[in-house]
């Protein structure tokens, strides 16, 4: 985590009162705390909606029954969700909300107003667990004193607990980063790994999955990640798979070797002996997009062979990433990035394998071309006349050629801007919303429209709605009911969470309340700080954080954990 990122704070939100459809009364000690009526029950698990009321006592679902079954029980809050679905929690199988998760308010506003409540982190790094390699790669004392919290045996369990006990609205949960595994044991060089590193690898994946983590998480594409071969992923994820890990993976490439990359996680769940997760399935770049429906025979046909492969998506057809990754990520190893970067006689070299279609890395920025490459988060005065441009129009007003351009603002703003790629066809994205083992994630983090400064993905306010807005009512290329599974139990099941993920009498009380007639996203590239409407209630463990769309403050999250857990 930069350590920019450590420091900011965000603004904490005012609790707000319920109003409109929600009635509260002292609570009963009989009867129940919440009883939400009147609804279209969609229960997750892809069976079809009914009218029925649902009631919760405590943390959990205590009863389900038909329309007026709970209308003389003594109830603390009745919610009337006439005209609404309601539907389990929508749970984030690629959340990215550390900052408002270790320093912020925890109230993850972008988010619950989605319907998500529960966040998955890990994707390629985690801030746990620490050793001295691990702080080695942190130069800001302040991030180096949080994380230090962080070490010792049961560094990635502390650091879950550490996260709600500082007040989460969501539930949150993690796979541990691939990343800082090879960190942990290797440090930032390039290179195999010697059999001492591996040992220390494994043990490390040993105490994490013990702490909860639901597999390892690799990105393949950004360092130190992509320093790791084949052969040292197999290793790693065959330490996590006696304790039910799975391996989930941003491939090697999603562009011009999509195709091998895909063989080559299959072939690691396989040797491995894990179930594989590809996140963010997409076929980058136009000259990519036929190439989509040999990736979902590749899913099939290993499915048909025995082998568990799923995947996710986002429901936007853009990425976003850090403006460095268009770099060989050669140049950062050993965190040498910017030393690099700033010597003269790399120059011409790194310029002219940035140009190169095929100079052994997945060079995003060439295979949607500058024109298709959006630059964000400029803090300097000077570069903010940049922010939301195309890198082609940034390239023309400084009369430099593209790649230099990446090159020289990364060092004047500190390797510290983001970037959104146009890549995808909407083509595809229908194409894979109909498989049946498709998934969701936002890969984002949360954010607050009040306090937010600069451009962000829109899918920070809009993936989950989008979902219902666009794909289900608009242009129904997939069902109600589907939709509500693959954003709820679909995502449970894969993470073996057991408590929640549909509505059942028993599990946990994670429940969203939305209007179908008029879910929709309003975050757009341009303008992506506006919140999504149409989801009016949110309960978390059976406490409401959002009411009539407005968030209440609660913060009732707890950490989920997989099926490797020790107590």
């Amino acid at each position: 985590m930069r350590a920019a990122a450590l420091l900011s704070l965000a603004a904490a939100l005012a609790a707000c009162a319920p109003r409109g459809g929600v009635t509260t009364a002292p609570a009963a000690p009989a009867g129940y705390d919440v009883v939400i009526e009147n609804g279209r029950i969609v229960d997750g698990t892809g069976a079809a909606w009914y009218y029925g009321d649902l009631a919760i006592r405590g943390d959990r679902i205590a009863a389900i029954g038909p329309r007026g079954a709970f209308r003389t029980a003594t109830a603390g809050t009745r919610i009337d969700a006439t005209g609404h679905v309601v539907a389990p929690g929508f749970i984030d199988i690629q959340a990215q909300s550390y900052e408002n998760l270790m320093l912020g308010d925890g109230r993850a506003i972008s988010m619950v107003t989605q319907g998500i409540t529960t966040a998955i982190l890990g994707e390629g790094s985690t801030p746990a667990p620490v050793n001295p390699r691990v702080l080695a790669t942190e130069s800001d004392s302040v991030a180096r004193a949080l994380l230090s919290r962080f070490s010792g045996p049961h560094g990635f369990g502390d650091w879950l607990e550490f996260m709600v006990a500082r007040g989460a609205s969501q539930n949150v949960g993690s796979f541990l980063g691939n990343g800082t595994v090879r960190v942990y044991g290797k440090g930032t060089a390039m290179g195999p790994a010697s059999p001492a590193e591996l040992d220390t690898m494994r043990a490390m994946v040993r105490r994490a999955m013990e702490d909860g983590a639901f597999g390892i998480a690799s990105a393949l594409i950004y360092p130190p990640n992509t320093y790791a071969s084949t052969e040292e992923l197999i290793e790693v994820n065959r330490a996590a798979a006696p304790y039910g890990g799975l391996y989930i993976t941003h491939m090697r490439s999603e562009g011009d070797k999509f195709l091998e990359a895909m063989d080559e996680a299959i072939r690691i769940g396989r040797e491995a002996g894990v179930p594989v997760e590809i996140y963010h399935l997409k076929a980058s770049g136009v000259r990519n997009w036929p190439k989509m429906p040999l990736a979902i025979a590749k899913i099939d046909s290993a499915r048909a062979a025995g082998q568990d492969v799923q995947a996710d998506m986002y429901l936007y057809p853009a990425g976003g990433n850090s403006f460095a990754s268009c770099i060989p990520p050669k140049y950062a190893a050993e965190g040498k990035l910017l030393e690099n970067l700033r010597n003269p006689a790399l120059r011409a070299t790194i310029v002219a394998e940035m140009h190169a279609t095929d100079a052994g890395y997945e060079n995003l920025c060439e295979i949607a071309t500058p024109a298709n490459v959006m630059v964000m988060g400029f803090r300097k005065e000077a570069n903010k006349r940049f922010e939301g441009k195309r890198l082609a129009e940034i390239a023309e007003a400084l009369g430099k050629d593209w790649a230099e351009v990446i090159l020289d603002l990364n060092v004047d703003e500190n390797a510290g801007l983001g970037e959104i790629l146009f890549l995808m066809s909407e083509d595809n994205m229908r194409l894979q919303l109909r498989q049946p083992w498709m998934k969701f994630g936002t890969d984002a983090g949360s954010e607050d429209p009040a306090t937010a400064t600069s451009l962000t993905h829109p899918r920070t306010y809009g993936n989950f709605p989008r979902l219902f807005a666009r794909y289900v009512r608009d242009q129904r290329v997939l069902t109600l009911e589907d939709a509500v599974r693959k954003a709820s139990a679909a995502v449970a099941t894969r993470l073996s969470l057991t408590d929640r993920g549909v509505l059942k009498v028993g599990l946990k009380a994670d429940v969203v309340v939305f209007d179908p007639a008029t879910i929709q996203d309003h975050a757009t590239f341009e303008r992506p700080h506006q919140l999504s409407t149409g989801v009016r209630d949110v309960l978390v463990n059976g406490t409401a954080v959002l009411r009539d769309g407005r968030h209440t403050g609660a913060t009732p999250g707890q950490v989920v954990r997989g099926p490797g857990y020790r107590p």
